[in-house]
């Protein structure tokens, strides 16, 4: 199966030979050779759960060549169905060429995306074919588009209607057919009033939306999660992983998981690492913030309330720099203090500088 998350189970790998049976009493584990080959659909973890209506609609989408704008928060597992509206497309016999918009500054994203020409700058020693190239006829998947520069989203509304661009330094035209997939884990809306978006792009590529929902809200599913990632990383290990207690799984069900999938795949790495003895019992996960207060029928308000609170309290009540309040929320500095100022959320006095 298919876990809703961009890291690899491979990156633990040691030599590993032996097959790994893993029981749980409500879902025994059925070894791969066993299984009939399924579909990429029936490959995702958590299917059968909080997903259910979002796959649906994946289904949906896939055949069309709309495109398709997905958010969510880190570690949700936007690249996995970025890759099922491939998969299931007429365009999956052809590439699915994925790039990261905030790997990398915009001149070189620029690169990137269209090529260059020899001599198109200094170090351009030779001609480079461009992401939408390769991706031509096929799929092209933009992570992070929140991220892409002001200057560079132009450009990319132009290949997105019209169908063609120019390579860094060349004056000829390159017509494509690529289908355009997005994701962010920031409001692309509020980036748009906050003139740090172009609208007419953010409408362009939000011609299907998608919302992930967060691990928090799909506790039912994190019992498969947990089972499918103890199984692929005890194999990974040459380990024997026979059983998962239940209040070890009651524990892991209760914990909140700011980070997601993958918050919960390194968990479940480090205690495959420490299990012994076959059973899978790591030290219970550690919260880094309280629980948010329940408010009965909260207003939009209210959930804007908790969503600054707990930014805040993820940051150390840092609210500016790289790893701040506001860099998390996706939002301008002096937007957030804006925010906080009309919900009345105030610093402690101490931390009130940054």
């Amino acid at each position: 199966m298919i876990a809703l998350s961009e890291a690899n189970p491979s990156e633990y790998r040691g030599n590993a030979t032996m097959s790994t049976s893993i029981y749980t009493p409500d879902e025994p584990i059925v070894r791969r050779s066993e299984r009939a080959e399924p579909s990429f659909l029936e490959t995702i973890v958590g299917r059968r759960g909080g997903l259910r209506s979002i796959l649906s609609e994946v289904e949906a989408v896939a055949p069309t060549n709309a495109s398709v704008l997905i958010s969510g928060e880190t570690g949700t597992g936007k690249e996995v169905i970025a890759r099922a509206i491939h998969e299931f497309s007429p365009r999956r016999s052809r590439n699915l060429v994925k790039v990261n918009c905030s790997a990398m500054p915009a001149g070189l994203l620029e690169s990137e995306l269209f090529g260059h020409e020899r001599g198109a700058f200094t170090g351009a020693i030779s001609s480079h074919m461009g992401r939408f190239a390769l991706a031509d006829r096929g799929t092209l998947f933009l992570d992070e588009i929140g991220n892409m520069p002001l200057e560079l989203q132009p450009k990319l509304l132009r290949v997105l209607q019209e169908r063609e661009f120019e390579a860094v330094g060349s004056t000829r035209t390159t017509r494509v057919d690529v289908r355009v997939i997005a994701a962010s884990n920031r409001d692309l809306r509020q980036m748009v009033r906050d003139g740090e978006f172009r609208e007419d792009l953010y409408y362009r590529l939000n011609i299907f939306p998608l919302s992930l929902p967060p691990l928090r809200e799909r506790k039912a599913d994190i019992p498969e999660f947990v089972r499918y990632f103890v199984e692929q990383f005890a194999t990974s290990m040459d380990k024997i992983i026979d059983s998962i207690p239940e209040e070890t799984m009651r524990a892991i069900i209760r914990h909140s998981w700011p980070g997601n999938i993958r918050e919960l795949q390194s968990y479940v790495a480090r205690g495959v690492i420490l299990s012994t003895d076959g059973v899978f019992e790591p030290a219970p996960p550690e919260e880094s913030e309280p629980a948010p207060i329940e408010i009965p029928n909260p207003t939009l308000e209210d959930k804007i309330r908790q969503e600054i609170l707990a930014a805040c309290l993820r940051a150390n009540w840092k609210v500016g720099g790289p790893k701040g309040a506001a860099a998390r929320l996706g939002l301008k500095r002096s937007t957030l203090y804006f925010k906080m100022k009309r919900l009345g959320i105030t610093l402690p006095r101490s931390d009130s500088q940054d």
